[in-house]
């Protein structure tokens, strides 16, 4: 090879899939000096180098621009040297064959300094001293794309394991991209091992806070706004762009200029601003940051004007972006009204849906509240104070015989003894504490007598104050707990018998209208509909729904009672 390529004009071609890489990694530098080695030994003559900072996976291949200049007649390219086929290409075998074929069209070699590539070219009929196309081929061409389609699965299992990681991050409130504008990078050591997260970064946060400020004001329009934040000394973002041939080299600088009209409203709109992340890793689903923001949910509404609003579902626990802010009457909808705490707690008599509370205008414009079916096949609606007697003449109907109050109130006694005798192990486990304290402290005071040296000294008799505080602190809680005043079982039980005695009081006057309908809930098995309320009368002489399982033996915690049929249920 040395005798039939020496003296050849040669291009080299130099590529990096990133800037990192260019200059932690495989760098131009070091390939470069890989090919001029292996050039010299050669004898080749690079007339040109072509550096690439780019991936070699895209479907525009960047190899393109040095194998045109190569097929290109008039600038006599004998040989397209490269460090590896990985570093041709890692588009594969389809990619490899493109790019090598248009070489040979033009007789230009491809040459690897690995050997990889292989000149030699073997004839299947050169013994009957005939040639075609197809009985031409190359020996090494199955190994060469082997290596093209191994590049292509690296690239692909890097590219995986790589974006998926920062996928789950970016999903779990880390930051994965290029800080933005008022913000620098930090990496924390975290159970994830370490993450990025985001911080203010002061000399561009402070502009930052004041665009939004000012907007959430409403008294400058927004070239005011604009204005104002330039005569503070706003300016973006200066970033270098450095050569690709030498990239301590800087070239070009881009970046410094004033606040505009159109990138205040891009700032004001960026949720990251307010610690919720919304882009295509999340989703486009709005995911609230392991880090704080710049500014306030509330500020980022009010500087948004309600063109963009962030809200919070406390149903499912989750951030939602609106496009503008909700109406007033959907922030402030009142599910659990209080105006008809018994909705979802009766049920239709006709279809067996729940009954809904709303109130209805009528000509004159007066409301008149009602319980009603949602169900549009049919028409049913009760008056609110009608639902409110019936609901009433049921639960005076409720009796809990003694046998079961005697039940409960034993219960009741047990429990009491039980977190009596969990106070008095609670003083005991303080005391060891101050026990175990006091020790440490007593030590950590006597190696004081024993040194010399001032910073060691200081160091221990800070760690003597901080063990002092934390003994003073659990003195406090154990006369707390010494101080507190024993409950009168007595009393409770003599109150819990009157209310069991007259549930109509307990469940009637309950001035929390919610609570009320929660224990009026409590007493069925089986919800009852409107005409079950009216069981023991001719219409509906039996409703067997009520709550009629006994279980305070057998699970303490519930606190159930039961009379013959009927068990009505308390609060624990």
């Amino acid at each position: 090879m040395q005798s039939e390529l020496s003296g050849k004009n040669a291009v080299a071609a130099i590529r990096v899939s990133t800037t990192k890489q260019g200059t932690e990694g495989d760098s131009p530098e070091a390939q470069k000096e890989q090919i001029e080695r292996f050039a010299q030994n050669k004898g080749f003559i690079i007339k040109k180098y072509f550096v690439f900072m780019e991936s070699a996976s895209k479907e525009q291949q960047p190899m393109q621009e040095a194998v045109n200049y190569c097929v290109d007649a008039k600038n006599a390219i004998d040989l397209f040297i490269i460090k590896s086929i990985d570093r041709f290409t890692r588009g594969g075998s389809l990619s490899y064959d493109m790019l090598k074929t248009q070489l040979e069209s033009s007789h230009v070699q491809l040459v690897d300094i690995y050997g990889v590539i292989s000149s030699q070219q073997v004839n299947t009929l050169d013994h009957l001293g005939f040639e075609y196309k197809w009985s031409v081929y190359s020996p090494s061409k199955k190994s060469e794309i082997l290596e093209a389609e191994r590049s292509k699965d690296e690239l692909r299992d890097i590219m995986s394991r790589m974006i998926g990681a920062e996928i789950r991050y970016t999903q779990n409130g880390y930051w994965m991209r290029q800080p933005p504008y008022g913000y620098y990078s930090e990496k924390l050591d975290t159970n994830q091992g370490k993450r990025t997260v985001l911080r203010p970064k002061e000399e561009e946060a402070v502009f930052i806070r004041k665009i939004f400020e000012l907007r959430a004001e409403g008294l400058l329009t927004d070239p005011e706004i604009v204005d104002r934040v330039n005569d503070l000394g706003y300016q973006t973002r200066v970033s270098y762009i450095r050569s690709t041939d030498d990239l301590s080299k800087v070239v070009a600088k881009k970046g410094g200029k004033p606040l505009t009209i159109k990138r205040l409203q891009r700032i004001v709109q960026n949720t990251i601003y307010a610690g919720i992340n919304v882009e295509k890793w999340t989703g486009y689903s709005p995911i609230k940051c392991v880090f704080d923001g710049l500014v306030t949910i509330d500020l980022f509404n009010r500087a948004n004007r309600s063109k963009r609003y962030i809200g919070y579902n406390e149903a499912d626990g989750e951030y939602e972006i609106y496009r503008q802010a909700p109406k007033k009457y959907l922030v402030n909808k009142v599910m659990n009204n209080p105006a008809f705490p018994y909705k979802k707690f009766v049920l239709c008599p006709e279809c067996g849906g729940v009954l809904l509370g709303s109130a209805s205008r009528g000509k004159t414009g007066k409301y008149y509240p009602a319980y009603h079916c949602s169900n549009k096949g049919h028409y049913f609606r009760i008056p609110k104070d009608q639902m409110d007697e019936k609901i009433a003449q049921f639960i005076a109907r409720i009796k809990v015989d003694d046998e079961r109050i005697e039940l409960l109130l034993t219960t009741i006694k047990d429990e009491y003894r039980r977190r009596e005798a969990l106070s008095g192990d609670n003083r005991i486990i303080i005391d060891k504490q101050i026990q175990a304290l006091k020790t440490k402290e007593k030590a950590a005071a006597s190696k004081i007598m024993f040194l010399s040296n001032a910073t060691a000294i200081t160091y221990l008799g800070n760690e003597v104050e901080k063990i002092h505080q934390q003994i003073i602190k659990l003195e406090k809680e154990k006369q707390q707990v010494k101080d507190k005043k024993p409950i009168n079982i007595d009393r409770i039980l003599a109150r819990v018998r009157y209310f069991l005695e007259h549930l109509d009081l307990l469940l009637l006057k309950q001035q929390d209208p919610h609570k009320k309908a929660q224990l009026f809930g409590v007493l069925f098995d089986k919800l009852p509909t409107y005409d079950d309320l009216d069981s023991g009368t001719q219409k509906s002489p039996l409703f067997t729904g009520v709550n009629s399982v006994f279980r305070l033996a057998s699970l303490e915690k519930s606190l159930m009672v039961i009379s013959p049929g009927i068990e009505p249920g308390l609060p624990g």
